[in-house]
């Protein structure tokens, strides 16, 4: 309508006024609601095609969009696995701490197992204990075991000796018995050696590496243990919380709540027509109305614009999608953030608004090359976007009283 206004005194109010003035043709007269259409043809014809180019121009390289929310990020609350609740320590609508407590699952298995690495831990110092006094008796052995050598090998040098003397004395055979227990008694030795150094080897590498292991277990309980008891990871407050004692929370099924966090505010998510896919860039400078905060315009600036649109993905599944399904038309989805620090304060999240993005060609004007005729076409398209800023502004006034008195809400 606005549009039109304007239009029409460009067009019809000039054609009035060639026709009264000059053809002399009067209101009532010449000029009746019978004749109007063909005394005032060319104003009528030319309003109507101004008009709807100047709302084609205007949409196109100011798009405007009724699809606006104040987004607000929301935290679920889940363990990490299933589980029996076992205690609750928040409310709903209740504000915690960053790292508070808000409930606990039943922890009989994973305090049976942390109590199983700490035996397991306190077994391995008891087997390194006894390790250690068996090393002692190993050196033991090895002395006995060198004396008994020592002893077989002087026995085996002294029948040498008196079969070298007199070799009838001793038999041939002896020497060989005697020979026979020397290579057993070294045998003995080494055995002994060996024995002390495999429990020095299990003293020093094996037992560690045992330990560090069942430390690691224990370890690990204790991380099992500590995520039975669900924690805030930031501050806010708990919505949509009715867990109580006894509930099985299951993580892939059934969520314990929703943490509202304080730093919640994203800023205004607007869809926006995919014709203006080619207009819509980074850094426009738009502005909103928001029915949580009426009688307001907000100054915004286009903080990222989504270079796909949603309603075309596809995920592997086990039928083929049909583009037919795809057949609802998405929006393009763009961040807008406020100009000025604060100017969102006040915004309930969530709340619905509309929003305006204004297309700013002040490079390319200032450019040295600039043909004259562009020159005019981008200074028009700039002028252009105060209609907008008026409809908006429009908008702003009525947007109250269409929500409190036409629906009745």
């Amino acid at each position: 309508m606005l549009e039109f206004m304007i239009c029409s005194m460009l067009t019809i109010f000039p054609d009035f006024l060639f026709r009264r003035y000059v053809q002399g043709k009067r209101i009532g007269r010449e000029i009746n609601l019978y004749s109007m259409w063909f005394e005032l043809r060319w104003g009528i014809t030319a309003c109507v095609i101004l008009t709807l180019s100047l709302i084609t121009l205007i949409f196109y390289f100011h798009p405007s969009t009724t699809n606006v929310t104040a987004a607000f990020r929301t935290v679920t609350l889940m363990p990490e696995s299933v589980g029996r609740v076992a205690e609750v320590f928040v409310g709903t609508n209740e504000k915690i701490a960053a790292g508070a407590p808000i409930f606990r699952l039943d922890d009989t298995e994973q305090r049976a197992a942390l109590e199983t690495a700490r035996r397991r831990i306190a077994e391995i110092d008891a087997e390194t204990a006894v390790t250690t006094t068996e090393l002692v008796a190993a050196d033991g052995m090895i002395a006995q075991a060198e004396g008994a050598y020592q002893q077989a090998l002087d026995e085996l040098e002294t029948q040498v000796e008196l079969n070298r003397l007199n070799p009838n004395v001793v038999a041939r055979r002896e020497i060989e018995r005697r020979q026979v227990a020397v290579n057993a008694r070294q045998g003995a030795v080494s055995a002994a050696v060996s024995n002390k150094q495999t429990l020095e080897t299990k003293i020093g590498s094996l037992l560690p590496a045992q330990k560090a292991s069942a430390e690691a277990a224990l370890a690990q309980a204790q991380v099992e243990l500590d995520k039975t008891v669900v924690r805030a990871g930031t501050a806010g407050m708990v919505q949509q919380f009715t867990l109580r004692p006894g509930d099985i929370v299951n993580p892939m099924i059934r969520s314990a709540g929703v943490l509202v966090p304080d730093d919640r505010r994203i800023g205004l998510v607007a869809g926006f027509g995919q014709i203006e896919a080619q207009v819509m860039k980074p850094g426009m400078i738009a502005e909103a109305t928001c029915i949580g905060k009426p009688f307001t315009i907000i100054p915004m600036v286009v903080a990222e614009v989504q270079d796909v649109i949603a309603a075309g993905q596809v995920r592997a599944g086990e039928q083929l999608v049909d583009v037919q399904q795809m057949a609802r038309g998405g929006t393009i989805t763009t961040i807008l953030e406020p100009l000025f620090e604060g100017q969102l304060a006040g915004i309930p999240p969530g709340s619905s608004c509309i929003a305006n993005a204004y297309t700013s060609n002040h490079d390319e004007l200032h450019a040295p090359d600039i043909s004259t005729t562009r020159w005019v076409y981008l200074h028009v398209i700039d002028a252009v976007g105060l209609v907008h800023a008026m409809i908006l502004r429009l908008q702003a006034l009525l947007l109250p009283v269409q929500t409190l008195v036409l629906t009745g809400h």
